[in-house]
């Protein structure tokens, strides 16, 4: 099992007398999701994040927003790739924005000291732009002149094999590609877990059109 299965988290019963939610736009878990052949040639050179091909859902988080908003994110069986969908109104509600995310890196930060340096205060993580891989991204959450706090919000995950919390503090950058409607995204997420246990992952993510992909 690679490290996303593995991912800390505080593990929780299963349901048993309950169905699952409804997910956006026929996804779930076990889903298979098939992207658009011709995403590859649109975005060659607009971005570098990878369009797979057909992809198993592995696993399923949902995040409560609220005021009757969600995201719904889908991890797959190849674990370089995840989905992001957001809702209002409802989990299956109206489909606010799509984002096919890449995982760059994943760490585990063993001090408090590596936190400071790598996502706290003597990271550069929160400041209004950040350059990655040669690539410069604006701040998408935080209005202020210097570095401004990570968001927190929890993630409820369910795999065949589990059911567990992930606590998270994030941060969300974006650039525009010159494509109408697509933006490229870069998210850091601090995760930790109920021993304490810290990780940073860092994601690259693309907007995707609903029409962009099908499941079966």
């Amino acid at each position: 099992m690679g490290w996303f299965k593995q991912l800390m988290g505080l593990e929780a019963p299963t349901p048993t007398d309950r169905a699952p939610v409804a997910g956006p736009l026929g996804l779930g878990q076990g889903k298979a999701l098939i992207f658009d052949t011709t995403l590859k040639l649109l975005l060659d050179e607009k971005t570098s994040v990878v369009i797979p091909g057909t992809q198993q859902i592995w696993s399923v988080g949902t995040v409560d927003l609220g005021q009757s908003t969600w995201l719904s994110r889908y991890y797959m069986d190849d674990e370089d790739f995840w989905l992001q969908v957001h809702t209002t109104g409802a989990i299956a509600g109206q489909v606010e924005s799509v984002i096919l995310f890449n995982y760059q890196s994943y760490v585990t930060l063993n001090s408090e000291a590596e936190l400071r340096r790598l996502a706290g205060p003597d990271s550069l993580i929160g400041l209004p732009t950040y350059t990655h891989d040669g690539v410069e991204y604006t701040r998408e959450w935080g209005t202020e002149a210097g570095q401004t706090e990570l968001v927190t919000f929890t993630e409820q995950v369910s795999n065949p094999d589990q059911s567990y919390v992930v606590e998270h503090r994030s941060m969300l950058y974006a650039r525009e590609t010159g494509l109408t409607d697509r933006r490229e995204f870069l998210l850091f997420s601090v995760e930790e877990d109920a021993e304490g246990s810290i990780s940073l992952s860092t994601s690259l993510g693309i907007s995707l059109y609903t029409t962009d992909l099908n499941t079966l």
